[in-house]
Order: structure tokens, then C-alpha cells, then sequence
């Protein structure tokens, strides 16, 4: 296959959690001698493995991965710094690569890293203050109804059961007068490489068959300890996540563990279900059923260079 000389190309793998990304992903990085950089924000922390489904040891071996557990639940990542620290990466690795792989669940994170994070002013601390004190004594309807007034655009497509969403969105509006909509996709971020988008797709009963399965997975792996650990951080940022809050419920007392392992299988379908609604709006991705073989996807992939370098 002869590749353009100055064409650096990202193929990014995505789709809904336990799909296999990473089994694909790592065929694909092995095929082009490449690196992975994961783009999913649960696998970032250190102090979460086992319910961030991380990649193996034997995974981590068979490729180079970035932002596989790089840094602690303590520090406060936003997708804005990764960002910054992605394309600083990507900007090396295509020094030595003309192909790199990404791959990762977390829609809004793949999108800051293909076209650009928007850019919003700062806000006043008192802002977001008076917004957290209304939220905590009226609740998420409180939040709902103000994001609906300042900003009827983005309520219709923000997730209206993420508070921290809604907060951010409400932040932007209330600290600077316009609405949060306003900031979207005005800075027209350049990349200096071609994404080559990558979809894994299963039918919704055995998308949902394989979460169940993972998740009694994780329970069999030390989930539970891994979870109890973690406990005295639960108000941790990175802590608000499927797998560990419904755990959390468990350890003060307002559930059974059986309950607690149910909510956590109820949560990842419903979260599964959010990602490809979110993968589903993108065009450029081609989908494939999760079972198609790599090689398959590969020749895909093969096709879609030769035809750009032409």
C-alpha cells in the first residue's frame, strides 16, 4: 500500500462499552505498527481498574497505549486538558508514524481530540456557587427548568439527567448573558491529520447480554474490594460513575449488594444506549457488527487510505 508522504491518518475505533474496541483496536495498531491512544475518560485514573474494564496486561503488551491509567482520582482532568495533552501527543507520535489508532467510548472526549474542543469565556466562581447551592436544595428539575429558559437550544439536546451537564451549560449562560449554544463549534480548530472513523455495533439484546456478562466479570475479578477502597473518595469527581456509585449505595447501607450489582448492569445499558445515540449523529463513521472479522475492518481501512493518497 503506498501512502501519501505527508498524510498522517487517526483510525478511531468507537462504540458503545464491551463491544471489543480494545481486541480491535489492538489488531489494528499491530497491523499498522502503530501506537493507541485511549480516548475513554473512565480509563484515565490509576486507583480504577477493574471497573473501568482497562485494558489487560497482555493487551498493554501486545501495543503501546497512552492515558491508560496516567494519572490519580485526585487531580481534576477535564476534557479540555486532554485535549491539549492528545494533540501534543499526536503531534509527536506522527513524527515517527503515519498512522495512529484512538479508540475510546467517550464521545465528547473523541471529539475534542477530532475537531476541537469550544472554546468558552471563564465565569465567575460566585456563578457556578449560587448555581451548585440551587441545585442542592432544589434538585435536578431546578436545573432542568433554568437550562430550558436561558438556553431552550441545548436543553433539547443536552442529557437531562447529568447535572454536571446542565451546570456547566447553566454556568455559561447565567456568567456571560448569552446562551451556552451560542459558544458551540465557533473556533474551527486545523488538525493536521485525516480521522479514519471506525463503528462496533451489536443488536440491543446482545449488546446487553454481553454487559450483564462483563459486569458479573468484574464482580468475580474484586470489583467489590476495588469499590471499598475507593469508598472515603466518593465525592471524587471521577467516583461519579457507573460501577462504583451503585457501590457505593451498597456500603452506606441504602441497598442489598444483589440490588447495588443489578443497578450497576441497569446503568451500563442505559449509558450504552447514550453512546450510540451520541456515535450515531457522526456520518463519517462506517459501522461494522462487532462480530465482523478485524481482518474485515482492516481491508476497510486499507481501501480508505489507498483511495485518500491517490
Amino acid at each position: 500500500m503506498t501512502q501519501h508522504k505527508q498524510n498522517k491518518y487517526l483510525i478511531t475505533i468507537v462504540g458503545p462499552t464491551a463491544i471489543g474496541k480494545t481486541a480491535l483496536a489492538i489488531q489494528v495498531a499491530q497491523q499498522y505498527n502503530c501506537p493507541i491512544i485511549s480516548a475513554d475518560s473512565r480509563q484515565f485514573f490509576k486507583e480504577m481498574a477493574i471497573g473501568t474494564a482497562v485494558p489487560s496486561a497482555e493487551e498493554l503488551a501486545a501495543a503501546k497505549h497512552y492515558f491508560i491509567q496516567n494519572i490519580s482520582i485526585k487531580e481534576n482532568y477535564t476534557v479540555g486538558d486532554f485535549e491539549r495533552d492528545a494533540i501534543a501527543l499526536l503531534n509527536d507520535l506522527f513524527k515517527q508514524h503515519n498512522i495512529v489508532v484512538m479508540v475510546g467510548g467517550s464521545g465528547l472526549y473523541i471529539d475534542a481530540v477530532l475537531k476541537g474542543f469550544d472554546d468558552f469565556p471563564d465565569i465567575e466562581p460566585s456563578v457556578r456557587e449560587y448555581i451548585i447551592n440551587n441545585y442542592q436544595e432544589q434538585g435536578i428539575k431546578w436545573l432542568q427548568q433554568e437550562l430550558e429558559k436561558h438556553d431552550p437550544e441545548h436543553y433539547a439536546r443536552v442529557a437531562k439527567e447529568n447535572p454536571q451537564r446542565m451546570m456547566r451549560a447553566l454556568e455559561v449562560c447565567i456568567g456571560t448573558g448569552k446562551p451556552y449554544s451560542a459558544f458551540l463549534n465557533i473556533k474551527k480548530n486545523s488538525r493536521n491529520f485525516i480521522p479514519v472513523l471506525i463503528g462496533l455495533d451489536a443488536e440491543r439484546d446482545l449488546m446487553y447480554e454481553r454487559i450483564n456478562r462483563r459486569v458479573d466479570s468484574m464482580m468475580d475479578s474484586g470489583l467489590f474490594d476495588e469499590a471499598k477502597a475507593l469508598y472515603e473518595y466518593k465525592d471524587y469527581n471521577a467516583l461519579q460513575t457507573v460501577g462504583y456509585k451503585e457501590l457505593f449505595a451498597h456500603f452506606s447501607g441504602e441497598c442489598t449488594l444483589e440490588t447495588s450489582v443489578e443497578e450497576i448492569k441497569k446503568n451500563t445499558r442505559r449509558f450504552a444506549k447514550r453512546q450510540i445515540t451520541w456515535f450515531r449523529r457522526n456520518e463519517a463513521i462506517t459501522w461494522f457488527n462487532f462480530t465482523t472479522p478485524a481482518i474485515t475492518i482492516i481491508q476497510h481501512i486499507n481501501t480508505t487510505l489507498h483511495a485518500d493518497s491517490r
